[in-house]
Order: C-alpha cells, then sequence, then structure tokens
C-alpha cells in the first residue's frame, strides 16, 4: 500500500512539475528576421491590418533606400554579397506581409482605401526602381536573382492590391450636416 501511495506522489510530482513548466498555451506572434526589434514591436502594437499595410510598406522602402545606399557606397564589405541579397528579401518580405494583411482585411471586412491607393503608389515607385536596377550595372551577378524575386513580388502585391481596390465596397460618403 505504502509503495502505492509514493508511485502516486512521485506521479503527481512529475505531472505537476511538467505542467508548471510548461510553455504557456496562448500563440506568440513571431518576430520576422527581417525586422527589427522596435519595427517588430510596432507591427504588434498596430491592432489593425490598414495601419500594418502602412507600416510593411514603408519598411520595404527604408529596406530598397538602403539597398540603393549599399550599391553607390564607396568603402565595401567584405560581406556585401550577403548584405545585398539580404536587404532585396526583407524588401520581398515586407511587400509579401503587407499583401497577407490586404488578404486579412477583405476577410475582416475592414476598410482600407487609403492603404491600399498608398501601397499602390509605392508599389508602382518601387518596381519602376526595381526594373532600373535591372537593367544591370555592377555587381549585377550577386544579386539578379534576389531582385527578380523581388520583382516578381512586387508586381504579386500590386496585383492583390489591385485586385482588392476592385472588390471593396466603397468608402462610405459622409454628408455635410445641412
Amino acid at each position: 500500500m505504502r509503495f502505492r501511495i509514493l508511485i502516486l506522489a512521485l506521479f503527481a510530482v512529475v505531472v505537476f512539475d511538467g505542467y508548471v513548466h510548461a510553455a504557456p498555451s496562448t500563440p506568440q506572434e513571431v518576430r520576422k528576421d527581417y525586422l527589427t526589434e522596435s519595427e517588430a514591436d510596432k507591427i504588434r502594437d498596430a491592432m489593425l491590418p490598414p495601419d500594418r499595410i502602412k507600416l510593411f510598406v514603408s519598411f520595404a522602402d527604408d529596406r530598397l533606400k538602403k539597398f540603393q545606399y549599399e550599391l553607390t557606397r564607396a568603402t565595401r564589405e567584405g560581406r556585401r554579397a550577403e548584405i545585398l541579397n539580404s536587404l532585396l528579401n526583407a524588401y520581398s518580405g515586407c511587400m509579401d506581409d503587407a499583401a497577407d494583411q490586404i488578404a486579412l482585411a477583405g476577410e475582416k471586412q475592414i476598410d482600407i482605401h487609403g492603404p491600399l491607393k498608398m501601397m499602390q503608389s509605392k508599389g508602382k515607385e518601387f518596381l519602376e526602381i526595381l526594373n532600373k536596377l535591372n537593367e544591370g550595372g555592377p555587381e549585377y551577378e550577386v544579386y539578379k536573382e534576389t531582385l527578380l524575386d523581388a520583382i516578381e513580388g512586387t508586381k504579386d502585391a500590386l496585383a492583390d492590391a489591385e485586385k482588392a481596390s476592385k472588390e471593396l465596397t466603397p468608402a462610405p460618403v459622409r454628408r455635410k450636416p445641412s
């Protein structure tokens, strides 16, 4: 009898200990590799897709500007190919995430007219820059594949934005009080 009680007590300790040290059951949002800690915090703080779309597009703009800066930089680092490709990958990731937020807004029927217009406008600018970079230049072969992926991702994001803008119901018209 004592042996059974001892086994039962030992079992309870093991189960209880496992329960106490178990991971929390609520899912945590994973930080994307291409976002800084403060950018990830901004995304987490932005509760709605319209705000997140604006943030992701601004982060994409930042990555593209950094890429252009790195290309013209006189002092070259040893990991140059890695830096150039990671900036283009980060740009693509931001544009993909912005497009994902469009789909989420559609599912939740959230008005995203303003952010969509901004995304379409900036996306066209981005595409012009990327196409110009695709014409070649120094070190083109180093980032060519990643650049082609970025161009394709931007076209896809613009197509998603265009489709969403056609499918969205028009924004409500506010009348002036008489």
